[in-house]
């Protein structure tokens, strides 16, 4: 079995990057300064992915399955809608494996006491038997969540452009930032931007290595990484799941 301790230090190495300077940012992006159109993004066909920011030092225009070969405008800003999407939704998950398992085990939908319901992968096992009806108001929000998005950037089922996003969208800017991060220039944009891609990309490979770790042992992270002691006992859990 792969030690967890390599996949640590895999994911320790790749947030590196993920923290690198603006300054290796600014080279790898098109931008237009003061200009307020696509967040200052003038899409450039000459450049890699149409000089969407994301590419950075040590290795620029990262496309090992060619994905940004050939692509049309349209498809590219498809991919990095999906890429920052998936990313924001890694990221929660990530800070939800950390957070709900030993040794913090905090969980706001319900008291933890003296129980202990292992891995995060089982959670919502004990979800449902807690709270039956999270799944219900779970549905109904990532389902007004996605029509706020659709709204917000995508074009009308049945238009005439042939676009899937709307023309003055800039991939993932919803327009949802409640605490106002969001930069007013092209150039901080750009950054911050790159920063969000490359710590949603960490966080994919990390949480798809958390998942696979814990449906091979059935052990929580910090347990497999020998951190914290395994008091886990899996016949408590509601559901009961195979072992391999």
């Amino acid at each position: 079995m792969t030690k967890f301790t390599s996949l640590a230090t895999l994911i320790t190495i790749s947030t590196a990057s993920a923290f690198a300077p603006a300054t290796q940012q600014r080279t790898t992006s098109t931008l237009r300064a003061g200009s307020n159109d696509l967040n200052g993004w003038v899409p450039d066909e000459s450049k890699f992915a149409f000089g969407l920011p994301g590419s950075i030092d040590p290795i620029q225009e990262f496309d090992p399955f060619g994905f940004a070969d050939g692509a049309t405008l349209t498809q590219m800003k498809g991919y990095r809608e999906s890429e920052t999407t998936h990313g924001r939704v890694a990221m929660l998950a990530l800070v939800g494996f950390l957070v709900t398992e030993a040794p913090v085990k905090f969980h706001p939908l319900f008291e933890m006491g003296k129980n202990d319901i292992g891995p995060a992968i089982r959670h919502l096992d004990e979800v449902r038997a807690v709270v039956p009806s999270f799944f219900e108001v779970l549905a109904v929000s990532i389902g007004l969540a996605e029509v706020f998005r659709a709204l917000k950037g995508w074009e009308s089922p049945g238009g005439e452009t042939g676009r899937v996003l709307k023309e003055d969208y800039f991939p993932g800017d919803i327009g949802f930032d409640p605490f106002g991060l969001k930069p007013d220039n092209a150039e901080d944009f750009a950054a911050m931007s790159t920063k969000e891609l490359q710590n949603g990309r960490v966080a994919m490979l990390a949480v798809a290595g958390f998942i696979a770790q814990e449906l091979v042992n059935g052990k929580e992270i910090f347990v497999s990484a020998g951190l914290v002691p395994d008091t886990f006992d899996p016949s408590s859990l509601p559901v009961q799941f195979y072992q391999f």
